[in-house]
């Protein structure tokens, strides 16, 4: 264990480098690297038998026994893609205290045992495409701001917007954070797909996911969201899922997810 920088060595025919532990859990498909920060802080991480909070250590997985809540690691050696159609009433978590169901019991045992976990979250009362892995640095690039990727959304919603409230969504809106600050939305894509007497059914294309967005964001226009399912991420559609199903990624979807530009 290490605090600085290692150009690795060779014994060999076998290399060893070094890596900052946060990646090094990731890797191992314990949470993304951002999540995996936080296991180090609150002290749930060891390294050779000693607790490490130290956001700068660096490890070397070949040689340094590394466990999480007294769990042993070792780093994943198949990394896989997953597109999930969530079901709502599944929470985006590997466990709950609650007893809920979560969206890993939606998974067969033996990808389950891949230790693969969702980038991002959806709601528990939204459903619809949610990506899940055990890469830790794919995880990474699709949640940062800088790369975030657009996801798309069909929402049914209380009421019948006027184009001035549309226009209000389009250049974002000012919703409060859970810590009391305002938040204004960035700019998002919204277009009327059909109106009832006492419903309208829109999509939705948003460039950011701050927690419960949408439906916060109709609220502050005054037309309360009543059912939610994202349908696309990116290039992806669910179409061929099922709900409740799911199929590994292409290579091809993953490299253009990964390949997504940055914004400015």
């Amino acid at each position: 264990m290490s605090q600085s920088r290692s150009h690795g060595q060779q014994d060999g025919a076998v290399q060893t480098e070094e890596m900052r532990l946060s990646r090094f859990l990731a890797q191992a498909g314990v949470a993304s690297r951002r999540h995996a920060e936080e296991y180090i802080t609150a002290g749930r991480v060891q390294v050779n038998g000693q607790v490490v909070t130290a956001q700068g250590t660096r490890v070397n997985p070949t040689r340094d026994k590394i466990s999480v809540d007294g769990k042993p690691l070792q780093a994943a050696t198949q990394k896989v893609y997953i597109m999930l159609n969530k079901l709502e009433a599944y929470v985006c978590t590997a466990s709950d205290p609650e007893g809920r169901p979560t969206v890993l019991t939606l998974l067969p045992p033996e990808v389950r045992q891949l230790r693969v976990y969702p980038i991002g979250r959806l709601d528990i009362d939204t459903s619809g495409l949610l990506l899940l892995t055990n890469d830790g640095d794919f995880a990474l690039q699709l949640t940062h701001p800088r790369y975030e990727t657009h996801k798309i959304y069909e929402a049914l919603v209380q009421g019948h917007p006027s184009d001035a409230t549309l226009e209000r969504l389009r250049h974002g809106v000012a919703i409060r954070e859970d810590d009391g600050q305002l938040y204004q939305t960035s700019p998002a894509e919204v277009s009327v797909l059909s109106v009832s007497s006492t419903y309208t059914r829109l999509q939705l294309t948003l460039h950011e996911g701050r927690k419960r967005q949408i439906r916060r964001m109709f609220n502050v226009v005054g037309h309360p969201v009543r059912k939610l399912m994202r349908i696309g991420v990116g290039d992806l559609t669910l179409q061929g899922v099922p709900p409740g199903k799911w199929r590994y990624l292409t290579e091809v979807e993953v490299q253009q997810l990964v390949q997504a530009p940055a914004h400015k």
